[in-house]
């Protein structure tokens, strides 16, 4: 994690997404006019002037509401406080001072980190003079007047922020490290899984489907091991998806899938795979990602000595042709095998990076293709020459042939089992070329 963090809170609906999408440069963060979109701290990484930065999104405090997730809300917003180096108090202007933010500025005057006090929706220069009953609050000696929405002001803002940075910071202090990616269908236990994996309450956990909105992202560094893994949103069919702010967030889940390394999907072992799971699995196949299953609840079943042969051979081939990924039975509520979920995503992940020089490919793979090569088709005979892997982020092996074209189907799979068979690549999709020599 960078040392300059920076932490956005305050009540809801002042517009804290909405910065932290310009210091982030991107919308990461859900938006939307209804109050309590956002509830996990989000963390994204931003620059000024050569600064560099991480910002925590927080959900809206508030006290003596009837949303049930309030409490574990605000405990996200004090664990984002305590995280922080310099925290922005955001503020509305159109809203004007309201008693949760003189609530809130009590919770605030617990802290010694620097507090800067920002009034949001300044958009015109009228709005702009009407900051001053924000001093009421006692939190800070300036106001500092911005509109998230426009930009304006957010410069001056950031120019006194970075006064308070230790060091320049780290641009990206993700880049390289692996990214693991959570996917299921609602209330699988998505959530509970990450936060026994940190050993803290990192994302909220309710029984209700669809507690987690955002993607969030959190670094794992234990046990010699370190990457960042992703909680997502409960990934439903397309029908069901009913408010915007749900599809937003099943928007995120699949951005999350498209830029993780490996994804571990987890199943409900109480409802065994469904049309869903297999619609998660086959996206990330098809966007070339490392694939774990995670059968979560296997507390809940009643077993016998071939429960698990059996399940897993039902999960198969309900994927098939996707024979290649491991499956993996766990209890997040026992702790049954939870870190072994995570060593297993970390082999793929190595798989997935696997490089096989030329020569042992050619040594192990050119017998078995004289053993049984590809049919003659309109009484043409293929003969295969040699194979290489390409230089791809994903693996990729060409096999140059004098008649590219004629290689069907049935024989690509042939290979790539044979791949698998001398290499592994266990959990890995493997593309398989044919080129003319």
């Amino acid at each position: 994690m960078s040392t300059n963090i920076i932490a956005i809170v305050g009540r809801p609906n002042v517009g804290k997404s909405t910065l932290f999408n310009r210091l982030v440069g991107r919308r990461q963060a859900i938006m939307d006019n209804e109050s309590g979109v956002t509830r996990d701290r989000s963390y994204g990484h931003g620059e000024w002037c050569g600064n560099f930065f991480t910002v925590i999104d927080t959900g809206g405090y508030v006290h003596g509401s009837d949303d049930i997730f309030e409490g574990e809300i605000n405990k996200q917003v004090e664990l984002a406080i305590k995280e922080a180096d310099v925290i922005l108090f955001m503020v509305d202007v159109d809203a004007g001072l309201t008693s949760l933010d003189e609530e809130f500025a009590n919770v605030l005057r617990r802290t010694d980190k620097p507090i800067f006090l920002v009034a949001n929706k300044a958009d015109t220069n009228a709005r702009a003079h009407q900051v001053g009953e924000f001093y009421a609050l006692g939190i800070a000696d300036e106001i500092h007047a911005i509109s998230s929405q426009s930009g304006s002001g957010t410069g001056d803002l950031l120019d006194e922020v970075v006064k308070h940075f230790k060091d320049k910071g780290i641009e990206d202090p993700d880049a390289g490290i692996p990214k693991i990616a959570v996917l299921g269908r609602p209330n699988v236990g998505k959530s509970s899984f990450v936060n026994l994996l940190l050993g803290v309450e990192r994302n909220i956990v309710t029984d209700i489907a669809g507690t987690t909105r955002d993607a969030i992202h959190s670094r794992y560094n234990a046990f010699g091991k370190e990457f960042i893994i992703v909680d997502t949103a409960g990934l439903r069919r397309k029908s069901k998806v009913s408010e915007d702010i749900e599809f937003y967030s099943v928007m995120r889940s699949v951005r999350a899938l498209e830029d993780s390394d490996v994804c571990i999907v987890m199943l409900d072992a109480t409802r065994g795979i469904e049309a869903q799971d297999v619609n998660i699995i086959t996206l990330a196949e098809k966007n070339r990602k490392g694939i774990v299953i995670l059968v979560n609840k296997w507390d809940l079943i009643e077993k016998d000595t071939n429960s698990t042969k059996e399940f897993e051979e039902e999960i198969l081939s309900k994927i098939a042709p996707i024979k290649y990924v491991p499956v993996i039975f766990t209890s997040v509520l026992t702790k049954q095998r939870i870190h072994k979920a995570i060593e297993v995503a970390m082999e793929v992940y190595e798989n997935k990076r696997q490089k096989i020089a030329t020569s042992k490919l050619n040594d192990a793979l050119l017998p078995d293709i004289e053993r049984y090569p590809p049919p003659a088709i309109k009484g043409k005979f293929i003969k295969i020459k040699y194979v290489t892997q390409l230089p791809t982020h994903n693996p990729t092996f060409a096999f140059f042939c004098n008649l590219p074209q004629y290689i069907k189907e049935p024989y690509t799979r042939y290979l790539e089992n044979k791949i698998r068979e001398h290499f592994g690549f266990t959990g890995v999709p493997i593309k398989v070329l044919f080129k003319k020599k």
